[in-house]
């Protein structure tokens, strides 16, 4: 009997397991924002784009990231 439970116990764990990974992964999304031009020449565009991502339900440091190159 006490076979049985552990096999039952080693595939209930096992089930789990990947669950309980995916559930601590808390990466935050990340947007890359490439131009070759001057920061100065594509400010507007990137005023508005943050403005859409607010309206969208996205704040910049707290639930996306958006890197600059």
């Amino acid at each position: 009997m006490k076979r049985r439970e552990f096999i039952n116990l080693l595939g209930g764990v096992s089930l789990t397991w990947p669950l309980a990974a995916r559930a601590q992964q808390t990466t935050m999304p990340r947007i890359g924002f490439l131009s070759s031009a001057s920061a100065a020449a594509y400010k507007p565009y990137v005023s508005a784009y943050r403005i859409g991502l607010n309206e969208a339900g996205f704040v910049e440091d707290r639930n996306i990231a958006i890197d600059f190159r």
